[in-house]
């Protein structure tokens, strides 16, 4: 291999795989492993679909998974057939540690929660280069400990985490630092780096596992393999070899350490330890737990005395010096490759070549402008974005119907019960995840904000990603796309249209944008939209509901239910929301116009959709969902014949404000029908401007060309309703804008119904409600997308007011701001949750001193789900660098 560095070697290889080049099939393994597989909906058989009870974590260990694999920073191929992770003991644990543990829903005070420490570090998009960190206790881990004290607090008190024991005291931990480099498409080297933090000489075994997922137990009709593959030591060959019908022949090498013992090589059958756990009769003694037996009880009868099986591992006994490190270094390639040569000079030539491409590709991609330690932000959250990918596999059909062979059998009830209703639905890609541990299974809204920063890292798979959830095996026939597989009906935001939009304006290469792809997405979002106007206009009136919307417990009732009161809501979002996918494809369809004569017959339909929206959100029943005395938009409840507001101030009625838009005069020049069907709304619909920004000129004669506002605020509604949002005593936080006004914290808001008293109150922190599972609360907190959301808006109204429009900011303090300035002020406290203080202190850490000064931690950045209101600590998962990867997107607008 050359050891030339090109600055562009990164953006060659990703065009190459675009292409599909023979040879050059470079995303064909990466970091598709899933961190949990069990507890999930796709491996639940039981009776009452309760997933965390029917696959726990225990049980993981000696069961086989149906749908996918889980491990520890692991890595597979896109169809996740052969699977790499490291598996650790520290001589003290009561279990081997193959995957990470942590509380199910029932468990926590707040619902599912991680409880390890472990760190995304480095990716590049071809995966040609990744490294992780796990840090690994060498004191007991407190598995009954964590449930336990768990079960103890309140939902009124924070989590107990794993960083509140003293396990980390006096550095008694492990740092195992996880890299891989590919040499070619199908050569992959392994380097493994074991730290002993601690003062003393500390212990620990290391098993770099390989392993087949299990395919051959359940009669599987869709994988193309009908024979047991196997992990072999053919004495013929050098190293490891792997038979897979639909997979060429691996084979796997490792290395000796000096003066450590030869790593011995041993194998069992990645199937159920079906006695174990009283399901049946096993069909080998060999099964799934065989190498926890093996290392931590000692049973040497555990794992086959013949080199064969479906999961293979060297076990490497290593006691590392204190302060010392110890490297283990394997490979995994298709080509059979002499044990002189399989770690020679080109092994390390080949990470250090991957690593200097990795430092060359970010700093072409990072902004420039930003600061040291904001790049260092931008590059682990596009790390995170990379690391997060996952291979995702259910095909409702089968699972419904469960399988001939194996344990997988599915009761009567399944049949009629959760996502019944979706047998077409046939996943089998590598997705974007939320969060490989809280929430392995892809969500469609957060999705939409995934690809955003994907844009601009990888700009084919954000695209390819758009495309997936419209074509024919995601979405409905209806024309719905599937929320996540807790239940597909559910029902989220409707962001997809605006994701298709930015993704395409982001993915723009020198100038030239992908018409193709733009034309694929708007034909099938028609469907979607339709479906949206067909299910969720209750009266027919344009005021839509559309249950809970993604904001969870935001509301005074459970919107994913039937009202206790009866009757039914109308929603500020759920019809802001509509004006938005209204709004979003008007754009597209103005864009292809040009080209496309249809198109433009289209762009009028969502001009009137847009418009009708408008109008009946500002003046349906008098003044619509506009609060004139209070100068905000509510919630309405429809019982009795009668509307009742519902008066929480919450981003639920700052929704609106996301809807504007700004259109061209030229453009609507160059479109003849297009233009007189606006004319003729502009001449005949004049009453509405008293409650709307309805195509107001502005002339600017500086300006290329005139500009049209769009919006479904007046300039005087939405100057009342930046006032609120911009009111530290409200919305305004330190770091950024607040699901739910401050002022609720004093004065919650109460309804009675029924004998029962229903209360909201701002809660910065933690949800003190169980409602979905509570892990989740927008009852007061900071989260990423609609903030994102709000300042792309205040952009674009800045576009069209410029500096005639100014705003204090904050609320009460003078100071004046247009409002691309105030875009930014937001976009600064956004980007401070994961900035050091003068002490070293990242607000996104909270309290945690483990993160201050220490060199083995002050580096590494979590990016949580949503942050608290008040004090900007990370809440909730502490992965989901999904969406709040955004923060490397608004680095990158911070500087424009």
């Amino acid at each position: 291999m050359s050891n030339a560095s090109e600055p562009i070697a990164e953006q060659r290889r990703l065009q190459a795989d675009a292409k599909r080049e023979p040879g050059n099939n470079w995303k064909r393994w990466g970091a598709y492993l899933s961190e949990r597989q069990w507890g999930t909906v796709r491996e639940d058989y039981s009776e009452n679909s309760e997933p965390w009870h029917y696959f726990t974590h225990e049980q993981a260990r000696s069961r086989a998974y149906r749908w996918g694999e889980d491990g520890l920073l692991g890595f597979t191929d896109r169809e996740c057939r052969l699977c790499f992770s490291i598996a650790l003991w520290n001589h003290k644990d009561p279990i081997l540690k193959e995957r990470l543990f942590g509380l199910s829903g029932p468990e926590g005070n707040h619902g599912e929660d991680v409880k390890e420490c472990y760190y995304y570090l480095e990716s590049l998009p071809s995966h040609a280069y990744m490294k992780g960190l796990y840090k690994y206790p060498q004191s007991e881990y407190p598995y009954a400990d964590m449930v336990r004290m768990n079960q103890l607090v309140s939902r009124l008190e924070p989590e107990y985490e794993i960083t509140d024991t003293t396990l980390w005291k006096q550095n008694k931990y492990f740092d195992v630092d996880i890299e891989y480099a590919k040499a070619a498409q199908d050569d992959i080297l392994i380097r493994l780096t074991i730290h002993n933090r601690g003062m003393e000489e500390a212990p620990v075994t290391v098993l770099p596992t390989f392993w087949f997922r299990n395919t051959w137990s359940w009669g599987c009709k869709h994988e193309g393999c009908w024979a047991k593959p196997r992990i072999w030591k053919d004495e013929k060959h050098a190293g490891i070899r792997t038979d897979h019908e639909t997979l060429n022949t691996f084979y796997i090498y490792n290395e000796d350490i000096p003066e450590v013992s030869p790593p011995e090589w041993i194998f069992t059958e990645n199937e159920t330890n079906l006695e174990l756990l009283k399901m049946g009769t096993n069909t080998s003694p060999y099964t799934k737990d065989a190498f926890h037996r093996y290392i931590v009880n000692g049973k040497k009868e555990a794992v086959n005395p013949k080199p064969v099986g479906t999961k293979a591992a060297p076990v490497y006994k290593l006691n590392i010096p204190a302060q010392q490190s110890v490297t283990i270094r394997l490979r995994l390639s298709n080509e059979e490759i002499p044990e002189y040569d399989q770690f020679g000079i080109e092994f390390e030539e080949v990470f250090s070549q991957r690593i200097k491409e990795c430092d060359d590709f970010y700093d072409e991609l990072l902004e420039a402008k930003a600061t040291k330690e904001e790049k260092q932000i931008q590059r682990q959250a596009y790390a995170g974005m990379l690391w997060t990918k996952q291979f995702y596999h259910i095909i409702v059909n089968d699972w419904l119907e469960g399988d001939v062979e194996g344990g997988a059998k599915s009761p009567e009830s399944r049949k009629t019960g959760r996502n019944s209703d979706w047998p077409h639905l046939f996943n089998r890609d590598v997705l974007s995840m939320p969060d490989k541990w809280e929430y392995p299974w892809y969500a469609a809204w957060d999705s939409a904000f995934h690809m955003l920063p994907f844009a601009r890292l990888d700009p084919q798979y954000a695209k390819d990603q758009m495309l997936l959830f419209l074509r024919e095996w995601y979405m409905h026939p209806n024309g719905q796309l599937p929320a996540y597989e807790w239940n597909f009906s559910d029902v989220n935001p409707p962001v997809h249209a605006w994701a298709c939009w930015r993704v395409y304006q982001l993915s723009a290469k020198n100038g030239k944008r992908d018409k193709n792809y733009l034309m694929r997405v708007f034909q099938k979002l028609l469907l979607n939209f339709t479906w949206w106007v067909n299910r969720k206009d209750v009266t027919g009136q344009h005021v839509f509901s559309g249950g809970f919307l993604g904001l969870d417990n935001i509301g005074v009732f459970d919107r994913s239910k039937p009202l206790p009161t009866g009757g039914y809501l109308e929603q500020a979002d759920g019809t802001a929301w509509m004006a938005f996918y209204s709004s979003s494809m008007l754009s597209i369809a103005l864009e292809l116009a040009e080209e496309h004569q249809a198109c433009g017959d289209m762009a009028s339909k969502f001009f009137e959709h847009y418009i009708a929206i408008a109008a009946a959100m500002n003046s349906h029943g008098g003044t619509g969902l506009w609060d004139e005395e209070d100068g905000f938009y509510y919630d309405h409840l429809q019982i009795d014949g009668r509307s009742v507001p519902l008066k929480i101030r919450s981003i639920v009625g700052l929704i609106p404000l996301i809807t504007v838009d700004v259109l061209y005069d030229d453009m609507i020049n160059k479109l003849p029908g297009f233009k007189r069907r606006t004319a003729w709304f502009l001449e005949n619909t004049k009453g509405i401007t008293q409650y709307m920004s309805y195509m107001e000129k502005r002339d600017d004669t500086k300006a290329a060309n005139n500009l049209r506002l769009l919006a479904i605020p007046t300039a005087e509604r939405l100057a009342r309703m930046l006032a609120y949002m911009l009111d530290e005593e409200e919305f305004f936080s330190p770091y950024g804008i607040r699901s739910l006004s401050k002022v609720h914290e004093r004065q919650p808001f109460i309804f009675k119904a029924g004998g029962e008293e229903h209360r909201v109150k701002y809660l910065p922190g933690e949800s003190d409600s169980g409602m979905f599972g509570g892990n989740s609360n927008w009852r007061g907190p900071v989260w990423f997308p609609i903030n994102y959301l709000l300042i792309e808006a205040l952009e674009r109204y800045h576009q069209y007011y410029g500096d005639s429009l100014q705003v204090e900011c904050p609320t009460g303090s003078g100071n004046k701001m247009n409002l691309h300035l105030v875009a930014c002020e937001i976009r600064k406290r956004l980007i401070s949750l994961f900035v050091r203080d003068g002490q070293g202190h990242r607000p996104s850490h909270g309290a945690n001193k483990l993160y201050g000064h220490d060199q083995n931690w002050k580096d590494l950045i979590l990016f949580y789900e949503y942050f608290h209101g008040d004090t900007g600590q990370g809440i909730g998962a502490n992965h989901q660098t999904g969406w709040t990867a955004l923060v490397a997107s608004l680095i990158h607008e911070l500087y424009k």
